[in-house]
């Protein structure tokens, strides 16, 4: 997608881009407007639920790392989410394909932590498996109860 005629050149709006990136000026605004949409639908500006949830792309190795995901028979990378009840983004990391979900669960979740610290539960499907940090009943992490682990549905 081109810039139109009366814009700047590109490296004036890159510069300035990676300037508010470095500075934090868009993940703020992202923030803000997640609080002021849920105040819109009546919510609490902070959630206290969530999911986690995964999805592995096709891709080249160009630009970071690649492996395979043998479940989904995809090489390429992964995409690790957590989400608020309304589907808003509370966090994201990208790694290779081949990192097991429960692997890059950790980081994600501390992610999501920082930006909502009265999160109560995240719901997390069977690929987190037993062992996922935090989770103190079936796909449900629990902050209170740091000491538990998941027992994966039957």
């Amino acid at each position: 997608m081109a810039l139109a005629a009366q814009d700047p050149p590109w490296q004036a709006t890159y510069k300035s881009f990676s300037r508010w990136a470095a500075a934090g000026v868009c993940e703020t605004m992202h923030d803000r407007l997640r609080q002021q949409w849920r105040d819109r639908m009546g919510r609490p500006p902070e959630p206290t639920a969530a999911i986690i949830d995964a999805q592995s792309t096709r891709c080249t190795a160009h630009g970071g790392n690649t492996g395979f995901d043998a479940g989904k028979k995809v090489k390429g990378r992964k995409r690790h989410l957590v989400v608020d009840t309304l589907r808003l983004l509370l966090a994201l990391t990208v790694t290779a394909a081949s990192m097991q979900d429960r692997d890059a669960a950790a980081e994600v979740v501390a992610q999501a932590r920082t930006k909502a610290p009265g999160l109560k539960n995240i719901c997390a499907d069977g690929a987190y498996g037993d062992g996922f940090p935090l989770l103190s009943s079936p796909n449900r992490l629990s902050s209170r109860d740091p000491s538990a682990t998941l027992t994966a549905p039957t």
